[in-house]
């Protein structure tokens, strides 16, 4: 194994305290202004009393990026591991913890939220940049505030309105293969209220990649609203309500499988209303909310893989239709009890249905008997009272935290459609879970931190009490003695910040046990059961952020240069249940490494260059796609290494008079031909067995992409 890349990063980040110490810096004078974080402790916080690692993508990032979706946002800031199936599909892994490949966040343990509150999903392919203003990510388990689907993580949303947002923005793009973007963002700031209007849509056509063939079947439609309204009801009271749609439409669905005839609508839909008021020592917040979070599968794989590893005719048509519908309150009362100290007390209360149908359509000669959905019909309720104390000490200078959540809930297994023999019942579930952590800031500069906290994911009606057939084939039973999957992470990290400079790195362990999985049962052909893995994931590593920019005289006058370096490197990532056939045991649809360097050169706010370029892998996989034996790979179990590879993309901005600006991008400068997950990419000869394959032999990223637009602010 070739380590080349990570020595590369190392060395280059192993630079950067030399040439800060050789430039004149400015140290953080007492009681300047720090950067604020909301989602690790659920309220406004500077990052120096932080006791978590927390990654900021901020308005000015997200304005630069030209991604289409907030996976290609996060994938190309170095989040974590991004597996993109397609256009509309993406799993992700944060520490270990990873979410379901079809981004269901009832089955995922990164959770996603939407201002603080559960968006419904875990699959931000289908959630557009637009209307984002910030993105904040916990890395690491905050059950103690957030609650379930929280093992390796958690992903924060934070939505534009007309107080952050003030004024209106029109903006129009076109570029490689038929894309086609606009957007429409107007906020309006009184004295006793605000409101904003948000307007996206895109398309684009299929895209190219490696031999510069086209791959068919990866365009994608996409459109989304956003309305979000406040008002001052006194001096210390407010209330704000926001409408939310956003979604990828009619986008193909190529996945593993090299399948041309698949194709998805997936849409998200919420309504939030947030009360914040302060009554003398006692401050009151409270949400309710409201999601629809739609999969619409519209599948079909005319040749199928059969038990025998033979090719076997499938369908014509395999639809699929899931709705979660999520109704949830958060209520969080804090006060000081006495002087450095502050208690959030907080009581969750949510209840979801989903509803699943599925229909099936055999090729010509190959009738099929209708099945159930891929998951079975629920209702969740669950309820859970917690609370998170800080208290400095030292005159402001440590700051120590501490929580508990306790959670109960309860799963019901609901009548589904095509389900024989189906008995409905309920499943019960408990889980307490902590945090404790110290942030020490030793100079104005220097802040050491160390934390410990745990996770939880509860087990779904369908890992309960499943009857389902896959897609390829094959039988899953349910467990109703399933335990909830749980984390357990310690972590000691620095931050060293000036005005202009910052440095955070973190070190860390997290333990994911109890994993619910998949066993095939014995004697018994092509069926399996959920079960808990009794062994464990254990994942270390290293994380490292460095931001800052020269100041003048060190850069002509009006002119700035800043520079952006991210990375992380896993020195154990070890699957300790994997299967003893495995031939290896590291954790699988995880990096390695990766890493992330930003430079960008501006003068003044004329005009802006942007060089980036993303490091991704090493991954360990065991690939779904069908690839030949033993020219591929030697046999159908086998854990392949996808390598290493980076991206590099480019960005220009210019100002005009009138508000006008004109912008240009190109992603994939050096046209790598490469995937973040998939081994049979589009090359040849291609390692795909192309007897299974529906019409395709391989999936690749995309190409180099140009885009060019323009952005008028009045």
């Amino acid at each position: 194994m070739t380590h080349r890349p990570l020595l590369a990063l190392v060395a280059l980040c192993s630079t950067v305290p030399l040439s800060l110490a050789a430039a004149p810096l400015e140290a953080l004078p007492p009681g300047a202004l720090e950067e604020i974080i909301v989602t690790a402790t659920a309220r406004g916080e500077p990052r120096s009393r932080l006791v978590s690692t927390v990654q900021v993508i901020d308005a000015q990032q997200i304005a630069e990026s030209a991604a289409h979706s907030v996976t290609d946002l996060l994938a190309a800031h170095a989040a974590g591991f991004f597996s993109e199936w397609t256009p509309g599909q993406t799993s992700i892994n944060l520490r270990g913890g990873t979410s379901d490949g079809q981004g269901k966040d009832f089955r995922g343990q990164v959770l996603v939220l939407m201002n603080g509150r559960r968006a419904g999903t875990a699959n931000l392919s289908k959630l557009s940049p637009s209307d984002v203003a910030r993105i904040e990510i916990v890395r690491g388990p905050a059950s103690v505030v957030y609650g379930s689907q929280n093992i390796g993580g958690v992903i924060n949303l934070i939505t534009r309105t007309g107080a952050n947002s003030p004024g209106t923005t029109a903006q129009l793009a076109a570029g490689s293969w038929g894309l086609r973007q606009a957007s429409l963002q107007a906020g309006v700031d009184r004295d006793r209220w605000d409101i904003y209007l948000g307007l996206s849509s895109g398309e684009r056509d299929d895209y190219r990649a490696g031999s510069d063939a086209t791959m068919q079947n990866t365009s994608w439609e996409r459109w989304g609203a956003t309305l979000a309204a406040g008002s001052e009801l006194s001096d210390r009271q407010r209330l704000d309500l926001a409408l939310r749609v956003d979604g990828v439409y009619d986008v193909g669905f190529r996945g593993s499988g090299g399948n041309l005839f698949s194709r998805d609508n997936r849409h998200n839909r919420s309504a939030e209303l947030r009360y914040d008021g302060e009554f003398s020592a006692l401050n009151v917040q409270a949400t309710l909310y409201a999601v629809e979070d739609v999969d619409d599968f519209r599948w079909a794989s005319p040749v199928i893989r059969s038990a025998a590893n033979l090719p076997a005719p499938g369908t014509t048509i395999d639809n699929n239709y899931r709705a979660l519908d999520v109704h949830g309150l958060r209520l969080q009362p804090r006060f000081a009890p006495w002087a450095g100290n502050e208690l959030l007390v907080g009581f969750d209360w949510e209840r979801s249905t989903l509803r699943s149908t599925r229909f099936r359509q055999g090729v010509p000669g190959n009738v099929l008997a209708q099945v159930p959905p891929q998951d079975n019909d629920q209702t969740d309720r669950v309820g859970a009272v917690y609370f998170e104390d800080a208290q400095t000490l030292l005159e402001g200078r440590l700051t120590l935290r501490a929580g508990l959540r306790r959670t109960e809930g309860r799963t019901a297994f609901d009548p589904t459609p095509n389900l024989a023999l189906q008995r409905t019942r309920s499943a019960d579930y408990e889980a307490t879970t902590y945090s404790f952590g110290a942030a020490w800031r030793i100079t104005d500069e220097w802040v050491l931190r160390a934390a410990t906290s745990t996770g939880f994911r509860a087990p779904t009606a369908t890992e309960l009490a499943a009857d389902f057939t896959a897609l390829g084939g094959g039988r899953v039973f349910g467990n109703p003695d399933l335990d909830p999957e749980t984390s357990r992470q310690v972590e000691l990290g620095a931050l060293w910040q000036s005005t202009r400079w910052s440095v955070d790195a973190a070190l860390f362990e997290n333990l994911i046990t109890d994993r619910i999985v998949t066993r095939l049962r014995g004697g018994v052909a092509n069926t399996s059961d959920w079960v808990n893995n009794p062994a464990d994931i254990a994942v270390r590593g290293l994380e490292w952020r460095v931001d800052g920019a020269l100041r003048e005289p060190l850069t002509p006058a009006g002119w700035r240069w800043s520079l952006a370096l991210a990375g992380a490197y896993h020195f154990d990532m070890e699957d300790r249940g994997a299967p003893a056939t495995a031939n290896v045991r590291h954790v699988q649809r995880m990096y390695q490494y990766q890493g992330r360097v930003s430079s960008r050169l501006a003068r003044g706010d004329d005009w802006s260059l942007l060089l980036e370029g993303v490091l991704r892998g090493p991954m360990w996989y065991d690939t779904e796609e069908n690839l030949l034996v033993p020219a591929a790979e030697p046999n159908r179990a086998f854990i392949h290494r996808k390598s290493p590879f980076w991206i590099w993309n480019l960005r220009a901005e210019r100002a005009f008079a009138g508000g006008w600006r004109a912008f240009a991008a190109l992603n994939n400068v050096l046209d790598a031909n490469a995937h973040p997950i998939f081994i049979a990419i589009d090359e040849s000869p291609t390692p795909a067995d192309l007897r299974f394959y529906n019409g395709a032999a391989g999936t690749s990223m995309p190409g180099r992409e140009f885009t060019i637009g323009a952005r008028v602010r009045f």
